[in-house]
């Protein structure tokens, strides 16, 4: 029998190339083949580059300050980080993803797994190419794809999909006759699961290849690397053990949190950067059906420069648990007079949900009883709300107490607009 014929499951890796850079272009070809670099919030660090960029020796994480004179000798194109922007695109590439599978893990914002069942071993590589093709002529987001019986293989596909130009963005390694080469060609470092603590041990002990890793004694590597280090090794042996993760699990816990443009000083402006935060953690919940009992904000000053130095935190328990926003900013405003001091200049405040609870299963206050007309007037009023923003932009509708000015808002001098979300920043074709 033919075993390229056999059909079975195998795991594809999709991954948007260098997809910051890709999103600016999509709205503005003349950056084609330019070098570009994306900026962190308040136009600090870089968060990311295109591939010109990074052949330039521009670092990951770098300040734009000390970069500055390098960008500006060769030419490079810099850009605020415009979320809004990108979380779209995303959301457009993912779901191209699902028609092409039954099961989609997303990874990241512009990472996917992708199960491919009762595919014929040779017919792989032409599916994923049509993959590829359909995401780029309906997005224009270029991707790689990397095929393998297991995630890290598929992992492992991509990033050599990505080094190897003749591959085209796309590698299966599912009885590749070449797979122990190629493993040779990749650092134990770019194995998905070895973090830079485990990468440095292995390369002390003479590890230094993803196929060292992969020869390497199950015992030895049980001993000094638990079960998950085992765990990985035999998914490089081809064994699956990693299975694909429902993406529609809530998250256990939510963050939000912003540096501002300037210092700020008053009790008032932290209140309005709070509650802005609070309301975005509070949509968060209600898109998974979540709800809060808990709610922690923290604020600090700015540990880079000479002034006085101030950090901390407060957690407050809600009397009933709940995703009603005007309630939890209630609570996270008692929080931050718990910790304010007056006299600092604050660089960054933030809120966190350390816990979320299913909110069908919320324990009622039988001391403060809510009406049952109450709850469902709040519930309708968020959901409304709710679906006004997603309809014509976060925060169209808005509580007051965020601010009208918020002058504290985060600076974004370079930021692209937001082409896709906002009816007055939509691109203009001029004939």
């Amino acid at each position: 029998m033919d075993n390229s014929k056999l059909k079975t499951r195998l795991f594809a890796l999709v991954d948007c190339n260098n997809f910051y850079a890709s999103c600016e272009r999509v709205f503005n070809p003349n950056l084609r083949n330019k070098p570009i670099v994306v900026l962190s919030n308040n136009d600090g660090i870089i968060i990311a580059r295109s591939q010109e960029a990074k052949e330039l020796g521009i670092q990951m994480g770098a300040p734009l300050f000390k970069t500055q004179a390098h960008i500006d000798k060769h030419n490079v194109y810099v850009f605020s980080s415009n979320f809004t922007l990108y979380g779209d695109m995303s959301n457009r590439v993912m779901r191209i993803l699902h028609r092409f599978s039954p099961e989609v893990e997303i990874y990241s914002i512009d990472e996917a797994f992708l199960s491919l069942i009762n595919l014929k071993l040779d017919t792989s590589t032409r599916y994923c190419t049509h993959i590829r093709e359909t995401v780029r002529q309906w997005t224009g987001i270029p991707i790689s794809i990397g095929i393998a019986p297991t995630k890290t293989l598929a992992k492992a596909a991509n990033k050599l999909a990505k080094k190897i130009p003749e591959l085209n963005g796309i590698l299966d390694l599912t009885d590749h006759p070449k797979i122990n080469e190629l493993l040779n060609q990749l650092s134990v470092s770019d194995i998905w699961g070895i973090g830079r603590k485990y990468a440095k041990f292995l390369q002390s002990h003479n590890i230094h290849t993803a196929m060292q890793l992969k020869n390497a004694s199950d015992k030895w590597i049980q001993k000094h690397m638990t079960i998950s280090g085992l765990r990985t090794i035999w998914e490089l042996r081809g064994i699956s053990c990693i299975n694909l993760e429902d993406d529609t699990q809530p998250r256990k816990g939510i963050l939000s949190s912003r540096s501002f443009s300037h210092p700020v000083e008053t009790l008032n402006e932290l209140k309005e950067s709070v509650a802005k935060h609070t309301t975005i953690a509070a949509e968060k919940l209600r898109s998974q059906n979540s709800s809060a009992a808990q709610i922690s904000v923290f604020i600090t000053t700015n540990r880079f420069n000479n002034s006085p130095q101030y950090s901390n935190s407060a957690t407050v328990s809600l009397s009933e648990a709940t995703d009603y926003t005007p309630k939890l900013i209630e609570y996270s405003h008692k929080a931050l007079e718990k910790i304010f001091k007056p006299g600092y200049l604050y660089k960054k405040a933030g809120v966190m949900i350390p816990q979320t609870i299913p909110s069908d299963s919320t324990q009622k206050n039988l001391l403060t009883p809510c009406s049952e007309n109450t709850y469902h007037t709040n519930k309708k009023i968020m959901e409304t709300i709710d679906r006004l923003n997603l309809r014509w932009g976060r925060a169209t509708i808005k509580t007051a107490a965020e601010g009208i000015k918020q002058e504290w808002k985060t600076k974004m001098e370079k930021r692209t607009p937001r082409y896709t979300t906002r009816w007055d920043e939509i691109p203009i074709a001029k004939c």
